[in-house]
């Protein structure tokens, strides 16, 4: 079954492939969407709404700390005043006129203990290891992944005071990062971790911080799944198997609620060529998840974007756009619509399912 989508906009954003191939969309509880865009050694910051809507200005930009420092998930506050750094040794919290409001010192990315520092600041170590930072919804605290200074290899997960970046809580990992993301809950209240370890797989953690108390609960038994997207309106949550095998529906407490598994392989396919999803899904709304099999579809047919119940995972068809396939990842945006990009025209465009037609009277 294929089921038609319509184009609602369409603009030139340069640079906003990292949207669809990455992390660099902010969305926050209030229903407000950003993109987070690097420009040479700037972070521009773009409220998505006004962006289709002709605004081609960022609402904010803010300055780089460290040029030549290529990794790290960044935030921006609710009210973009300010933004947050994930560095290689350090998390900086920066206003829009490029001042340093704070630093949290921490130890280095580099996975090579006990390396040498020069004394300089914008000294990029190798390797591209490296940590995430997330503003809670509500400006007042910034969650940070960062390794731990005191033994310069241990990982931790903590919440700072967004006004001076002190520590108020800290939840030590078992983790050999290669890089991560963080995702906020609609609640307002819980913060989600997603941990990428390479070939070692992938850790997944929940917590919440009520001002005095920092709760946590690890999901990585027997789990090797990617933190996906949060249900808008519900504690659900979405995970992808590391390879791709199924999608799943999980209660905040990591409970499965549904599995989604990849369509059908074609009958002359091999057992090693049967069809996985792609590494990025999520809710279109509160009814309906997108997920694609492109990576798959380039070697074995037209590509292809799925829709599915967001209760059941059941498969509703493949989505059909008016010009033809899209042979890139969907981004959706919990609110109705999703993204795609194309690179070559630098192209974002914005998509919602097909208005019904009206039954004649």
């Amino acid at each position: 079954m294929t089921i038609p989508a319509q184009l609602r906009d369409s603009v030139r954003l340069p640079g906003a492939g990292a949207l669809v191939n990455g992390f660099a969309c902010e969305r926050r509880a209030d229903g407000t969407r950003r993109a987070l865009l690097k420009n040479g050694d700037a972070l521009e910051v773009f409220d998505l709404e006004a962006v289709f809507a002709g605004e081609r200005a960022p609402l904010a930009v803010f300055p780089f700390p460290w040029p030549g420092w290529d990794w790290g998930v960044h935030s921006v506050s609710p009210d973009a005043s300010f933004a947050v750094f994930s560095g290689q040794r350090a998390v900086r919290a920066v206003g829009r006129d490029g001042r340093t409001l704070w630093e949290y010192r921490h130890g280095c990315w580099d996975q090579e203990i006990g390396h040498p520092h020069t004394g300089d600041e914008q000294q990029v170590c190798r390797g591209s290891e490296h940590g995430s930072c997330r503003v809670s919804d509500d400006g007042r605290y910034v969650w940070a992944h960062v390794v731990d200074p005191d033994t310069e290899y241990d990982e931790l997960w903590v919440v700072l005071d967004a006004r001076d970046g002190r520590e108020l809580a800290r939840l030590p990992l078992e983790s050999v990062t290669s890089g991560s993301h963080q995702l906020s809950h609609p609640d307002g209240v819980h913060m989600g971790l997603g941990i990428g370890m390479g070939q070692d797989g992938i850790e997944l953690h929940w917590a919440r911080w009520d001002g005095e108390k920092l709760t946590s609960w690890d999901l990585n038994e027997n789990l090797d799944r990617i933190l996906m997207d949060v249900h808008p309106e519900h504690e659900g949550f979405l995970t992808i198997e590391h390879y791709g095998d199924d999608i799943r529906l999980h209660a905040l407490d990591g409970t499965v609620l549904a599995e989604g598994e990849p369509p059908a392989a074609d009958e002359d396919d091999e057992e090693e060529d049967a069809p996985n999803w792609d590494w990025y899904c999520g809710f279109v709304d509160a009814d309906t998840v997108i997920a694609s099999t492109v990576e798959y579809d380039e070697e074995h047919g037209v590509p292809r974007h799925w829709l599915l119940d967001a209760r059941t995972l059941e498969t509703r068809g493949t989505v059909a756009y008016p010009d033809g396939p899209v042979d890139v990842f969907p981004l959706p945006l919990g609110d109705g619509t999703w993204l795609t990009y194309d690179e070559k025209s630098e192209t974002l465009s914005r998509w919602s399912l097909e208005a019904p037609t009206p039954a004649a009277s």
